[in-house]
């Protein structure tokens, strides 16, 4: 536990050292989600606007953080319920590398669509303070939640809250 909190406290400072180097406004629930393209594992580009009208679950991690390697097998199962309905779910990739994740997502079984966010550019657009970081975009591209640290996405309270965004109009 002691070791989680001391990974914790390094990749927040990383991020946080990263983001103070630039004039950025901080993000917060409520807010318009900053529009992205970033690259997938495919070398397809994914660009959040063009999933407007969706609710997209965005979360940020890298191979070398463990709390983002705890809370993956939730977020594949939370991913695996939730997809064909009115959701999308992208792993951003933060300052880590494309090669590692591709590897680490073949051999654990994960087909979340990961995006190469290795440089920091969007986790800079939404004022990164660790990893992992999620933040729920509502449909009408808004951010709805935003939660530090890792979860239990595949619980009962969360899928709730996440079906509750899927159901809105």
């Amino acid at each position: 536990m002691k070791k989680l909190v001391i990974y914790f406290a390094m990749c927040s400072f990383l991020l946080l050292f990263s983001a103070c180097k630039q004039e950025i406004a901080v993000l917060k629930v409520n807010d318009p989600a900053p529009d992205f393209s970033l690259i997938d594992m495919k070398g397809k580009t994914r660009t959040l606007s063009e999933l407007k009208g969706k609710v997209v679950f965005i979360n940020f991690w890298a191979t070398w953080c463990p709390p983002c390697i705890k809370e993956l097998p939730s977020m594949q199962s939370l991913y695996n319920k939730l997809k064909g309905e009115d959701f999308e779910m992208l792993a951003l990739l933060n300052n880590d590398t494309m090669d590692k994740a591709f590897t680490f997502a073949n051999r654990n079984g994960i087909d979340i669509p990961i995006l190469d966010d290795s440089q920091n550019k969007v986790g800079i657009k939404y004022s990164l303070t660790g990893l992992p970081e999620t933040y729920i975009i509502d449909k009408q591209g808004i951010v709805g939640e935003k939660f530090i640290g890792p979860a239990e996405w595949d619980s009962p309270e969360n899928i709730k809250m996440i079906q509750k965004y899927i159901d809105q109009e």
